[in-house]
């Protein structure tokens, strides 16, 4: 079915977009693949490892209407990954991360309806779920723009997948615990209570790839992921480095939650269970205002969020499995010179 089609990947030269790569580059899965970012370093290092004619760089930024449509002439589907994702930095910029995140989705959305692309995906991040910061309001309204092109796009389905920290990506912390260990620093933690969920960025490839095959238009889905705490991460991180560090609590910063909620329990309501994932489909009301103000949800109140205090807790032991199967675990701690690692 993906044999003859085209394949347009936003925010192409990160992790997701590498991990994309590695699944499909060497298949007969789609003609071709582009990648669409702003920067022409990363697409040059891709270009130049990679070495496939299959794969088409275009540059320009999900800001410009007129660079993502002219990129998108001939494509049939669409993954969504640009984005602003740092929460400092989106909390002292968070105009800017309102053009990336929000208006560049709206024209991704409007591109792909211009060109008749089948399907698109947006990623999205559980920090968009009761979001307390920029990066999580930007990406929550990010949700409700796709969500809403969702009701109107009648020949483009537009769905999205929500999903944890990946284990290992830029800017997480295991990287930086790792490096705190390798150059004898104490491990800095902010919180050892505070939980996070625990994906790879292999298992972040699939539950967008479920979405592309399960998703109608409006569907949000989100994968079941473990959890644990960041103080039994950095335990675990120092056991496999056969470590004795410090530990130093900092506590917690700026736009930090104790735990990340990937579904609320308004959508947990209408959630639909399908094993690994849940679906959660789009509210299709009209604008009819007794329906959201006079008529409401009795369930609503006797359902508990999807959170990573909640969910399966992996404890030290688990995370140490989950650990050693990662690329930058087996390259920086096992030696592991045959490990694909991701750029950026």
């Amino acid at each position: 079915m993906l044999k003859n089609k085209a394949l347009l990947i936003t925010g192409g030269t990160g992790s997701f977009g590498n991990a994309v790569l590695q699944r499909f580059l060497h298949t007969d899965h789609f003609k071709e693949i582009r990648i669409f970012s702003r920067d022409e370093k990363k697409q040059d290092d891709m270009r130049n490892q990679l070495k496939n004619d299959k794969l088409k760089f275009y540059i320009g930024d999900v800001r410009d209407y007129g660079s993502i449509e002219r990129a998108m002439h001939g494509v049939d589907y669409v993954f969504h990954a640009a984005a602003l994702k740092q929460v400092p930095s989106c909390e002292f910029f968070p105009i800017e991360a309102t053009k990336t995140n929000v208006f560049g989705t709206q024209n991704v959305i409007d591109a792909a309806v211009v060109n008749k692309v089948q399907k698109v995906i947006c990623l999205s991040t559980d920090k968009a779920a009761y979001p307390i910061n920029a990066m999580g309001i930007s990406k929550a309204l990010m949700e409700k723009v796709a969500i809403a092109a969702s009701r109107n796009s009648a020949e483009t389905t537009v769905c999205l997948t929500r999903y944890g920290n990946v284990m290992a990506s830029r800017g997480s912390v295991i990287p930086l615990f790792l490096k705190q260990i390798q150059e004898g620093q104490p491990i800095t933690i902010t919180d050892p209570n505070m939980t996070r969920f625990l994906m790879s960025l292999e298992d972040a490839v699939d539950l967008v790839l479920f979405a592309f095959e399960n998703g109608n238009s409006g569907d949000l889905f989100v994968n079941k992921a473990p959890a644990g705490t960041i103080g039994d991460l950095a335990e675990a991180l120092k056991q496999l480095c056969h470590a004795d560090n410090e530990v130093k609590i900092i506590g917690t910063r700026h736009g930090e939650k104790l735990y990340e909620t990937l579904c609320t329990r308004e959508e947990m309501v209408k959630a639909e269970d399908l094993g690994d994932f849940y679906r959660i489909p789009a509210d299709n009301r009209d604008l009819n205002y007794a329906q959201y103000f006079s008529e409401g949800e009795t369930d609503i109140s006797k359902i508990e969020d999807y959170h990573s205090h909640n969910t399966e807790q992996l404890g030290v032991d688990g995370m140490k499995k989950l650990l050693s199967n990662l690329p930058l675990i087996r390259k920086e701690v096992f030696e592991d010179i045959n490990v694909i690692q991701y750029p950026g």
